[in-house]
């Protein structure tokens, strides 16, 4: 009930009476009075007004369910959500509850992990307060062959959500880091269980960061903050919810082809690669190029002195991008 209050209170400018709370939930006006106290303890800020009854006049920087709850617009993605001050890691949790028979759209956030990972097992510290550390449950009827693509579907929903609600120029290098002044901001890791031709779940989870105000040395050059670049703190809520929208959206796409057919424009006009010199790290061998885009399945394509190649995996760098000049 509290979150349906919030959803309320957040709709109507002015004030909302506890009577029309009563008759709106059918409780009474002890359990009004009651759940607005919890919400106020929370830290929203509510003002209650003999013969008017409440309205609300801000709100704290939170992304728990209730907080989420009252804002969703989502047809699934986020149909079911779990948020936790601490937790070790958002993908072992999500992976814990597919396994338990959560549905597709299950959400785990947390302000804080203590064990998260990027790519290639690397670790991602997380501050409380600073990030949002979330993971996204799906179940598709999909070919396991083509679920990698779902890292690049969610790196398109990411950067456009954080555009909605910042206004800054966020691009993704290649293929899921998002970026912002050449700098990243986000990152996106993707993990699945499959039986041969069969999935079992994905997991997609991302960590941006929002507020850090600094770096450790070893990252100023390549990482930073919303706060950082934007100059202004964001509420967390509002870019999750923009990202479960933008996600419904891309992945709606995706489906219909099972690649990134619908999606490759829209991807290509963010790719902050496009058009610029590369360096791909290959194991085998290291080559240069110019990035000209994604194909439909989502390889990066690398004109070199002496011809195209697709580049479907490993790590490439950019000129002005992460220190490669």
């Amino acid at each position: 009930m509290k979150a349906e209050i919030l959803r309320l209170l957040r709709e109507t400018d002015g004030y909302v009476s506890g009577q029309e709370l009563c008759n709106k939930f059918g409780v009474s006006r002890t359990a009004v009075w009651k759940a607005i106290n919890q919400l106020k303890e929370a830290g929203y800020e509510i003002e209650a007004a003999q013969n008017r009854g409440y309205h609300l006049l801000s709100v704290p920087d939170r992304m728990d369910e209730t907080e989420l709850s009252s804002i969703r617009q989502t047809e699934w993605a986020g149909c079911e959500t779990y948020y936790f001050d601490c937790i070790d890691s958002t993908n072992t949790k999500a992976k814990e509850l597919a396994e338990d028979g959560h549905p597709t759209g299950t959400f785990v956030v947390a302000d804080q992990q203590t064990a998260g990972k990027g790519r290639r097992g690397r670790s991602w510290d997380s501050l409380p307060g600073t990030g949002i550390y979330m993971t996204l449950l799906l179940k598709p009827d999909i070919n396991p062959n083509n679920a990698s693509m779902l890292t690049l579907v969610a790196a398109i929903a990411t950067a456009n959500a954080i555009h909605r609600v910042t206004d800054a120029q966020a691009l993704i290098k290649w293929p899921n880091d998002v970026v912002i002044n050449g700098k990243k901001i986000c990152g996106i890791l993707t993990e699945m269980s499959a039986q041969f031709d069969y999935i079992n779940h994905i997991v997609i989870g991302i960590g941006i960061n929002v507020h850090n105000e600094s770096f450790p040395e070893e990252l100023a050059d390549r990482a930073s903050s919303l706060l950082m670049e934007c100059g202004k703190r964001f509420h967390r809520a509002d870019l999750i919810e923009a990202f479960l929208e933008e996600f419904e959206r891309t992945y709606a796409s995706y489906l219909q082809t099972e690649d990134l057919t619908g999606l490759q424009n829209e991807y290509n006009s963010l790719l902050v690669n496009m058009g610029r010199q590369v360096r791909v790290l290959d194991p085998k061998e290291p080559f240069e190029g110019k990035a000209m885009g994604i194909t439909n399945r989502g390889e990066l394509i690398v004109d070199t002195w002496e011809s195209r190649k697709m580049v479907s995996s490993g790590e490439v760098s950019v000129r002005g991008i992460y220190g490669y000049v």
